[in-house]
């Protein structure tokens, strides 16, 4: 059953939190970057969610001195899927690409003002199967699989033309397509640095591999997907002594970064994170036995969680279970995220 809690910044907000902070969803299987566990609020008896008023509720009308005011919420949404490919994620991998297209279809479905979705997928590594774009750069839009457990086909031409999904294209396809990235990737997940590469110049710039992918007036959805941590071994915790380095930076400065894309405004993004919850988020997955190469379960992922937990619409999913009604769950943060975007600047 869906709760609304209130959301803390751990590590610090950017801003002074308003007098009523926003709420997120909370469940048994997935939760918000809250606190695990309290319900309160109109929708925690499951019965008055068909009563909030929709999207298009507001109509827009000109004030006194010539804006046009109403309506506020978010008109666009972009989605970027960080997908880990390394050795242990092909079941993961299955069941993220015949869940999202429902997850999307549901999201147009509750977000029913919005005008358009771009829906880009990278890897957690530097993608040696896709060289279709130059140079080839850790956090490139994936256009074509490879490696093992691959769909091994080109995925693209994209209805954009460029190289991101949009509504228009047919998702059972084109993202079961680009979402079985495959298993031949690197063991040194490198999310976080994926994620903002992706982001960000000279990727973004016009005529880089994801350029028209980031647009300022959308809601910015990432959905991180990977069953161990965004590496930063110590000799203690790698399997043979030899120290994987992950990306750089912390989980502070990954958040000011991410922050930055969207102009300072971290209400703007909302972060999912499909991982190895610790117990604070609910339901752990069983030990990943990654240094005999196990592929059940998930390793706890603290630097990651620390990350989500940052953000007021940050929302934690075990990765270890059924995508599907995780998904649907998280629809609610996204939801609150887009009712209260507000104008853009």
């Amino acid at each position: 059953m869906l709760g609304m809690v209130l959301v803390s910044c751990a590590g610090g907000c950017p801003s002074a939190p308003p007098e009523d902070p926003p709420a997120a969803a909370t469940t048994s299987t997935g939760t918000s970057a809250a606190e695990a566990g309290s319900s309160s609020g109109p929708a925690a008896d499951g019965g008055s969610e068909t009563a909030a008023p929709k999207l298009d509720a507001q109509v827009a009308t000109m004030g006194d001195d010539g804006i046009e005011t109403g309506d506020e919420s978010c008109k666009k949404v972009d989605l970027l899927f960080v997908i880990d490919d390394s050795g242990s994620m092909a079941d993961e991998q299955l069941d993220l690409a015949a869940s999202v297209p429902g997850f999307i279809a549901a999201m147009q479905n509750e977000l029913a003002e919005t005008e358009g979705y771009n829906i880009g997928v990278i890897t957690t590594d530097l993608y040696i199967f896709d060289v279709s774009c130059a140079p080839l750069s850790v956090g490139n839009l994936v256009t074509r699989t490879g490696g093992e457990f691959s769909s091994n086909q080109q995925c693209g031409p994209y209805s954009s033309g460029l190289r991101f999904m949009t509504e228009n294209d047919n998702l059972d396809d084109k993202f079961n397509c680009a979402a079985r990235v495959g298993v031949s990737g690197d063991g040194d997940e490198r999310p976080m640095e994926a994620l903002l590469t992706a982001l960000r110049p000279p990727l973004t710039d016009p005529g880089g591999c994801n350029e028209g992918f980031v647009r300022d007036d959308a809601l910015l959805v990432v959905v991180i997907i990977t069953d161990e941590e965004d590496d930063h071994e110590t000799e203690a915790t790698a399997c043979d002594q030899t120290p994987l380095p992950g990306s750089p930076g912390d989980p502070g400065s990954w958040f000011q970064d991410l922050v930055e894309v969207k102009g300072g405004e971290e209400d703007k993004i909302v972060v999912v994170s499909l991982v190895g919850p610790d117990a604070a988020a609910g339901t752990m997955c069983p030990a990943l036995d990654k240094c005999n190469g196990g592929v059940v379960g998930a390793e706890v992922a603290p630097r990651i969680l620390e990350l989500t937990r940052m953000f007021t619409y940050g929302f934690i999913g075990p990765v270890c279970e059924d995508y599907g009604p995780i998904f649907q769950e998280s629809i609610a943060v996204i939801k609150t995220a887009c009712d209260d975007f507000g104008p853009v600047g």
